[in-house]
């Protein structure tokens, strides 16, 4: 029996040690340095902060998760985790739930039910997954241990403070992605300060509830410029080759800056009866036989939802199978 206790001992010791090592020393003080800032720039007592942040949590979990990012991945490979039955029908069945409040976003502002349907079901699943993460874990380990991105997530986590000073909420219990991303639509904490809407009435933004979570969605859009009743994207072929003079974007998004006209004459068919001066961007999407595609405005501005073409692509195909099913009566 002493022999197990003795082992039991060995054991916890061995994981302390482990998570211990896993933390670097650049966490805690980037913590401090932290801390301070907010105090001087934000009028933050400086004793409560510093007590909250000692409570976060620097997680190994959530350097592995942004290194290993989906859209790393080829669109082939890509496509296929988003575009599937179940989440299709999971889209239809949203939309018949919350028909009355997406009518009533796409009346204010312009953008269809099944976008902002889409957007939801990308991001959570229709809410199914929420994230596990702490959020001021999260952020706080990625804003003073990933270089790479750090100015960016440190950023994010005094907007995240900020946020919880002005809407009341408890720092400590929010939960969300690894990169710190709330609620149904998952916003960051600078795009849930700017775009969250309280859409149900009850006095506060609430991304956990649908009512917001589908105005939030539809006030994003609206504001990066969203035009309504407009076209998206179509597929387009190439019948050259290698279409003259026109580079195709891979998976960073670019805004539309070519003609529809100029396309054509480099031997990219549009194959939309749009004016001769839309703007447009060609975009390539590796498979075994690459896909060639003309993003529109309205695409662009999915992409400022997550900045990825591969994210905007599957958005928009998962938009169009549940309005498609959905209009089948299925």
């Amino acid at each position: 029996m002493r022999s197990i206790y003795l082992w039991c001992g060995m054991l916890t010791a061995m994981v302390f040690l482990t998570a211990a090592a896993a933390e670097p020393a650049s966490y805690r003080a980037g913590s401090e340095r932290f801390t301070l800032e907010m105090v001087r720039k934000h009028g933050f007592d400086k004793g409560k902060l510093a007590a909250l942040m000692r409570q976060a949590d620097y997680s190994q979990v959530v350097m592995a998760a942004i290194r290993r990012p989906y859209e790393a991945k080829p669109w082939y490979k890509y496509r296929p985790i988003f575009l599937t039955g179940k989440r299709i029908q999971g889209g239809i069945a949203f939309w018949r739930e919350n028909r009355e409040l997406l009518e009533r976003a796409q009346a204010v502002y312009g953008v269809p039910p099944q976008i902002i349907t889409a957007i939801i079901g990308v991001e959570t699943n229709y809410g199914g997954n929420l994230g596990r993460h702490r959020v001021i874990d999260a952020l706080s380990t990625l804003g003073f241990s990933y270089p790479k991105r750090a100015d960016f997530f440190r950023k994010e986590l005094e907007e995240f403070l900020l946020l919880t000073r002005e809407e009341s909420i408890d720092a400590l219990a929010l939960r969300g992605s690894y990169a710190g991303a709330m609620g149904l639509p998952q916003f960051i904490p600078s795009s849930y300060r700017a775009y969250a809407v309280d859409f149900d009435g009850d006095g506060r933004r609430n991304l956990k509830s649908t009512a917001d979570a589908i105005g939030s969605v539809g006030n994003y859009f609206k504001q990066h410029g969203w035009k309504s009743g407009e076209p998206v994207a179509f597929a387009t072929r190439v019948t050259s080759g290698a279409p003259k003079g026109i580079v195709p974007a891979g998976k960073k998004p670019v805004r539309p800056a070519t003609s529809l006209d100029r396309l054509a004459a480099a031997g990219i068919v549009a194959g939309k009866h749009l004016p001769g001066s839309t703007q447009a961007t060609l975009i390539r999407l590796d498979a075994p036989e690459p896909e060639y595609w003309l993003g529109l405005e309205n695409f662009y501005v999915i992409t400022r939802y997550n900045h990825s073409n591969l994210y905007a692509m599957a958005v928009y195909q998962l938009s169009r199978e549940i309005r498609k099913y959905r209009e089948r009566g299925r």
